[in-house]
């Protein structure tokens, strides 16, 4: 990529591959394929029936339902209209999914026919919620997007609301991905068109390879769309003008048999989803054998599942480190640092051209090599801002810092390592779990006096949620009771996976869960 051929938003981005390379297959998933052109047209009939639904510039539109190409022609009908894609976790429960759309004021849904009795449900409490429209075809409730593409360019359909494309700068915004926090609620992190470019560019202007693209590469996007690790990936691949291979949904023998079948060079996946794949029988025989980069990320990669990769693939890994609010990655662990034995394999990595890490204390003092404290991230990739939470961000992002919630130091040759989590933060499989979501949705049982939730090592999935429980006096409930109630209440891989009873939980003088001395406990007490 060089610096003539540069796109400032998304829109020019499947506008300028439709011309380059109009026949080059741009996206593959469940079967079905687009090339560049294809996808500029279908992304720009969509822009028009958005543009009917009355979205102008600003308004946030939604999809929840697994990965399909209409979620891609979606991404950039928005860009080219000016809306704001609003990417929902199709696992979350009805009650998240109505505040995601509800907080975020989303005027158009789609969905795919499996999510249509989540977003039936929601919508009739939700007057924003203007149009519901379907992947599949016309369902009671909801129009399809297909029909709606027919009848606009047929001229039958609604009147169109405006004009053609919409001159958007980098600073524009165009996704809102939720995240939660520590108060339980999810935030919308507010991405501009920016955040989806600096990376490539930086690797580009640096002459580094860490991150690269090929001419003929073909890319698996194992990390769901909905997270910033599968949308950004996804958008570089994009910009860089190879074929995207999405997955509906994460499973490891249709991962294993997509990347055989169409010759997935690279991709992005986490790392419990890397074990699945190669415990798959297909991986012994070579399956993987297309493979030349795997980028992982969610967690560092144990030594033995390194082994056994380069093993079965012998192609380089990579590592990255980054978030929503820092809006793309942020650091890497390169692949000459992917040695088995190697102590690097500890650490995120270092940070990509451009971006700077510092690690704070309380106080907001700078601390030296080796001391742990807060790790702090400034890059040009940074979120807007939280949605209408303008004293969350300035919590958030201090002059130009982005505060990660994790603890961690740096090395003397700048390698960042991840300690723990400042905010407690579990991680299930690339999950990112909220301590206070599950202890107030426990705290909702009758019998329940209060819970402390901590993460636990997971051999597989990275970690697993436990769930500290002290009852009310004279009340009984145990571990089934609790998983019965939760269910419902929170998505799947929320769920506390295991449990135990006490007394008390442990405080500090000022009253606060100390959820350390909970993990600390429970460590001593499996050594």
């Amino acid at each position: 990529m060089t610096t003539a051929t540069r796109s400032r938003t998304l829109g020019e981005v499947i506008s300028r591959q439709a011309a380059l390379r109009p026949d080059q297959p741009a996206v593959v998933c469940a079967g079905r394929s687009l090339t560049y052109r294809e996808l500029d047209r279908e992304s720009a009939r969509t822009a028009e029936v958005l543009r009917a639904a009355g979205v102008v510039p600003g308004a946030r539109v939604g999809y929840l339902g697994k990965e399909a190409v209409e979620y891609w022609e979606l991404a950039f009908a928005c860009a080219r209209t000016g809306a704001v894609l609003v990417p929902v976790n199709w696992r979350l429960t009805s009650q998240e999914v109505d505040h995601i759309l509800r907080d975020s004021t989303t005027q158009v849904l789609l969905v795919d026919e499996e999510h249509l009795p989540v977003a039936a449900e929601v919508r009739k409490g939700l007057p924003t919620l203007r149009t519901l429209l379907c992947l599949d075809a016309d369902t009671p409730g909801a129009e399809s997007l297909a029909a709606r593409k027919d009848a606009v360019s047929a001229g039958t359909g609604p009147r169109r609301s405006g004009g053609r494309e919409v001159p958007d700068d980098a600073e524009s915004p165009v996704v809102q991905i939720y995240t939660s926090g520590t108060s339980g609620l999810p935030k919308g992190v507010v991405l501009p068109h920016r955040s989806f470019f600096n990376v490539a560019e930086a690797m580009d202007d640096n002459g580094l390879d860490w991150l690269d693209w090929k001419p003929g590469d073909r890319s698996l996007i194992g990390l769901p769309g909905f997270h910033i690790g599968g949308l950004s990936y996804a958008m570089q691949a994009f910009n860089a003008g190879v074929t995207v291979v999405s997955l509906p949904a994460f499973i490891s023998s249709d991962a294993v048999r997509v990347i055989e079948e169409e010759k997935v060079t690279t991709g992005i996946v986490a790392p419990a989803m890397l074990e699945l794949m190669l415990l798959e029988p297909a991986a012994a025989r070579g399956a993987l054998g297309s493979l030349r980069k795997i980028v992982y990320g969610g967690s560092p990669i144990g030594e033995d599942l390194l082994s056994r990769a380069i093993d079965l693939m012998d192609c380089d890994f990579l590592q990255i480190y980054g978030s929503s609010e820092t809006g793309n990655f942020a650091v890497c662990l390169p692949p000459a640092d992917h040695v088995p034995g190697s102590p690097r394999l500890r650490a995120a990595g270092r940070p990509y051209p451009g971006i700077e890490v510092r690690i704070e204390d309380p106080e907001g003092r700078v601390l030296p090599t080796g001391e742990v404290g807060e790790v702090c991230v400034r890059t040009p990739a940074r979120m807007l801002g939280y949605w209408r939470l303008p004293e969350a961000t300035e919590r958030t992002v201090v002059e130009g810092w982005v505060h990660m919630g994790d603890a961690g130091c740096l090395d003397e040759d700048g390698y960042l390592y991840v300690r723990d989590r400042v905010n407690d933060m579990i991680i299930v499989a690339g999950e990112n779990v909220y301590p206070k979501e599950i202890e107030d949705a426990l705290a909702r049982h009758p019998a329940v006096s209060g819970a402390a939730v901590v993460g636990l090592p997971h051999e597989r999935w990275g970690e697993s949620v436990h769930a500290r429980v002290v009852l009310e006096p004279g009340q009984e409930a145990g571990a089934r009771d609790l998983h019965l109630f939760l269910r419902g209440r929170l998505a799947d891989f929320k769920m506390p996976t295991s449990y135990d009873f006490a007394d008390a939980l442990p405080r500090n003088p000022s009253g606060k869960v100390l959820r350390r001395a909970v993990r600390d406990e429970l460590a001593a007490a499996k050594s």
